[in-house]
């Protein structure tokens, strides 16, 4: 299977005079679980959606094989984007949500998860948080993209919960880049393949698990 590769270049948010990235770059191939982490108003989510193209920044260069994305509509096939907040309507079913989602030819193959055949005939609304976020992740990583970004996929779950998400990531991470960040530092380092800090405004490449504790994210008690 042929390698794809993101560049995340050069970087630069400010919310009004205040610099929130000044210089980031991230380069992410298909193959890979980038996990991103970093303190409460470090610039992760902000970062993210930067590269999906849902918010400004004051610089930038993202690139996917050497193409440079110039806004959202050139992204759309290359970069899939799971926010904080669920996206699939209340008033759906699951079988609505997955036809609309996921081309015919591959919807046979999603129905062999029985995890997601448990929900299909169920409405969104009648979903647990454990539950929508699971089908809202698959839908994500069953698409065409080359690369998917996931913010706070944990939050609200139960460890069962995040078991089932951290192997649904894994087993999709092999065609996929991913790029994962979450409060829940101990499920990105354990499914991680590189780890990155975002610290002041930078990104900073984290080789071994001691360094979180040298650049001061961790206390040594913990790790």
């Amino acid at each position: 299977m042929a390698k794809h590769f993101i560049e995340i270049d050069s970087v630069q948010k400010y919310f009004n005079t205040k610099p929130v990235l000044t210089d980031v770059y991230l380069k992410c191939e298909t193959g890979e679980i980038i996990g991103l982490l970093g303190r409460n108003g470090s610039g992760k989510s902000t970062l993210l959606k930067i590269v999906f193209g849902i918010l400004s920044a004051d610089n930038k260069f993202i690139r996917v094989d050497g193409k440079v994305i110039f806004n959202t509509n050139d992204s759309l096939n290359e970069i899939s984007y799971l926010s904080q907040e669920n996206f699939i309507p209340s008033s759906f079913s699951v079988k609505r949500a997955i036809q609309l989602s996921i081309d015919k030819d591959k919807v046979a193959d999603f129905y062999q998860d029985d995890f997601i055949n448990s929900l299909k005939d169920k409405k969104i609304q009648q979903l647990s948080g454990g539950e929508l976020r699971y089908l809202e992740i698959k839908l994500i990583l069953s698409n065409s993209s080359k690369f998917v970004l996931l913010d706070e996929p944990y939050n609200g779950l139960s460890p069962i919960m995040i078991e089932n998400i951290n192997q649904l990531i894994t087993e999709n991470s092999s065609k996929k880049g991913i790029i994962i960040t979450d409060h829940n530092y101990e499920n990105i380092i354990k499914i991680s393949s590189r780890l990155i800090l975002m610290k002041d405004g930078k990104t900073i490449q984290i080789k071994d698990k001691m360094e979180l504790v040298e650049k001061g994210y961790l206390s040594k008690e913990v790790i």
